[in-house]
Parts: C-alpha cells; sequence; structure tokens
C-alpha cells in the first residue's frame, strides 16, 4: 500500500476499511470478535478502541493467513461452537451473507464451511474444485490451475465457518511445506477432509464480496463501488 498505515486502517469513505467489517459482523449478531494485529498493532488498538467485544491478538510475525489464526489458539482454546473467519481487508462483506453462513453451519454441522461465490471473471482468485457428485474437494490457486481449472467460476472469497474443536485439530497439523514457508488457512478444510471430516462450499456470498484491497487502486475502486459510482464488476454505474 505504499504507507507506513496499517492497510485495516486506510479510509475508505471517510472510515477506516476494517470498521465495515466489524459493522458486518456485530449487525449479525456476533458478539466476540478477536482482531489478529501485526504491524503498528498499538494504532489499530487506538483506532478500534471505542468499540465493544473486540479482543485483539498480536501475530509479531507474519508468515501467513494460517499463521494468523494460529495466534488466537488459546483465545479458542474450549470454544465447541461456530468460530468464522474473515479478513479484514474485505469491506463489502455482507451481512446478510455472513446470517446465511452461519445458519447452514447450524443446519447441517459440517467441520469446516467455505462461503463461496460465483464470478463471472474470476482472475486471480482461487477456484473451488469439486468431484463428479459435487462434493468440495480442495481449492486451486490460480498459478497452479490447470487450464481446464481456470475456466471455473467459483472461487474462494477467505470467509470459513469452523467448528471450534475441528479448527483446532487442523491448526494443530497445519504445516509451512511450502515455497512461501507460509502456514495457509486454505490448508485448513483439506486437513480435515483427509481426516474424514465433512467440508462443505456452498455459493452464499454475492460477487461484491470478492473486492478485497491489496493495492491503492484497489483501495480507489471499492470506494467508487460504495459511492456507486461503479458495479461490482468494474463497469460504471447508470
Amino acid at each position: 500500500m505504499k504507507s507506513e498505515l496499517p492497510k485495516v486502517l486506510f479510509p475508505l469513505c471517510d472510515r477506516p476499511m476494517i470498521e465495515y467489517v466489524l459493522d458486518a459482523l456485530e449487525a449479525a449478531g456476533i458478539r466476540r470478535i478477536l482482531v489478529v494485529v501485526g504491524y503498528r498493532a498499538d494504532l489499530v488498538r487506538e483506532t478500534l478502541a471505542g468499540r465493544r467485544n473486540l479482543e485483539f491478538v498480536e501475530q509479531r510475525e507474519q508468515h501467513g493467513t494460517g499463521h494468523a489464526v494460529m495466534m488466537c489458539r488459546e483465545a479458542l482454546a474450549g470454544q465447541q461452537g461456530p468460530v468464522l473467519i474473515v479478513t479484514g481487508d474485505s469491506p463489502m462483506i455482507q451481512t446478510r451473507s455472513v446470517e446465511r453462513l452461519l445458519s447452514r453451519f447450524a443446519e447441517q454441522q459440517p467441520a469446516c464451511l467455505l462461503g463461496t461465490a460465483h464470478k463471472e471473471n474470476p482472475h486471480g482468485l482461487g477456484r473451488i474444485v469439486r468431484d463428479g457428485a459435487g462434493s468440495f474437494l480442495g481449492i486451486v490457486e490460480e498459478k497452479d490451475a490447470t487450464p481446464e481449472q481456470r475456466q471455473i467460476t467459483e472461487v474462494n472469497m477467505s470467509t470459513y465457518v469452523f467448528a471450534g474443536p475441528d479448527l483446532i485439530y487442523a491448526l494443530d497439523r497445519l504445516t509451512n511445506d511450502n515455497a512461501q514457508k507460509e502456514y495457509y488457512i486454505t490448508d485448513c478444510p483439506k486437513i480435515l477432509r483427509a481426516a474424514g471430516r465433512p467440508i462443505l462450499a456452498v455459493a452464499e456470498l454475492e460477487p461484491v464480496e470478492s473486492l478485497s484491497v491489496n493495492s491503492l487502486d484497489e483501495l480507489a475502486i471499492v470506494e467508487r463501488v460504495m459511492r456507486g459510482e461503479l458495479k461490482a464488476d468494474g463497469a460504471p454505474s447508470h
């Protein structure tokens, strides 16, 4: 982001980006929220000091998305119910999508439920791979995908609901055996599936929710969508 400001605090329509994520979670009825902080953690804490129901977990070194969740292991000890995992740089997350995911999780009680979406242009996003019966097999990142897999329009949205004990089980077995030597949360569903635990991937999210922010250009696009100047697919709004 070419700035000393933590990404989640970048202003979006005059508010820190992460505020939109927290609003959506609170509106969905979530009463305990763990915020993983790293770079300039004190500034994030200070900015969010007025919000209730927040607990901060520090990730002193950044070793991947799975590592961030691993930092919450102690705070999640004893959690028997669902654990929702979302990213702080996805400000277009919708309350109704969170509610649908939690409702589906409560109905079907999987070890892990992935919230996915169908996107006309899935470029750059991980694809959801299913077997012939439509059951979840795994997530394939675009750089690793075959030409056929790149034609898949169902994408990973980095939104998960885990059963508490199953999440701990997967975190305990997570490794950094990859080229980047990082721990990836995307490996957790694979670990649970290999253990015979039920995994669901449901297209309950809206395409607009895939608009995350990793650059100043993407920040500008999200702001224009929020202001109604652009549609989620980047086309001008009329």
